[in-house]
């Protein structure tokens, strides 16, 4: 963080579709030190909005909620708007979240049993172009570089029937990329790309983007995040 950074209050929106989970922490936040809240959201599309308008330094973003998930917001605003950072603060702690989420564009990551210090050292980390992630997360990811790759399953057989574009489009998905993206790389109408989704998740019984991500991984249709 710059001189002229640290000298004023980092500007946050927080986003959680949970009225009084959203509230809670828009109250927590205005007791930190060096945080001003300057917009609430209850879905990724209203924060998306927000970041728009009012070009905040950091989006607090939960992860799932309607119509526009945590994961989809965070490559939006990341991709629109690349000055505002998102540091992703949910319940889950898993890697089906976790990955789409850094995959996406989040730099830092928090569950919401982090504390006050906790949040504003992610914040602060963020802004001074750091990833801020909780202890937890690092030791996660640590885990998950040194596990062996899995090798991806044959491509002549599919999981639970599903047709060889349906799981094109589902790499795809877990590679991070949005129904528009996806229409462009296969040379298909985003109408079509939306038909094969809601074939596959028919078929899976998936019922959201990011259990698409991990069901993706774990039948080794993709292989984890490695570098």
């Amino acid at each position: 963080m710059t001189e002229e950074q640290s000298a004023k209050p980092a500007r946050v929106v927080v986003a959680d579709d949970q009225t009084v989970v959203r509230e809670g922490i828009v109250m927590l936040l205005g007791l930190l030190p060096g945080i001003e809240v300057v917009g609430a959201a209850g879905d990724g599309e209203e924060a998306v909005r927000l970041v728009a308008e009012l070009a905040p330094d950091v989006v607090l973003m939960d992860l799932r909620m309607p119509r526009c998930d945590g994961v989809e917001a965070t490559r939006r605003i990341r991709a629109e708007h690349p000055g505002t950072q998102v540091v992703v603060l949910t319940t889950f702690g898993d890697d089906e979240s976790l990955f789409p989420a850094l995959r996406a564009g989040a730099r830092g990551y928090l569950t919401k049993d982090a504390g006050g210090d906790e949040i504003v050292r992610a914040v602060r980390s963020v802004l001074s172009g750091e990833a801020g992630l909780s202890p937890s997360v690092q030791r996660r990811l640590l885990e998950r570089l040194t596990e062996p790759e899995r090798e991806p399953v044959a491509a002549s057989r599919p999981p639970d029937g599903l047709t060889a574009r349906e799981t094109e489009v589902l790499v795809l998905i877990a590679e991070g990329l949005t129904n528009q993206e996806i229409a462009r790389r296969l040379h298909v109408s985003t109408a079509t790309v939306k038909t094969h989704i809601n074939n596959l998740f028919a078929k899976t019984g998936l019922k959201d983007r990011a259990r698409a991500v991990g069901y993706a991984y774990a039948t080794g249709l993709v292989r984890p995040p490695s570098r």
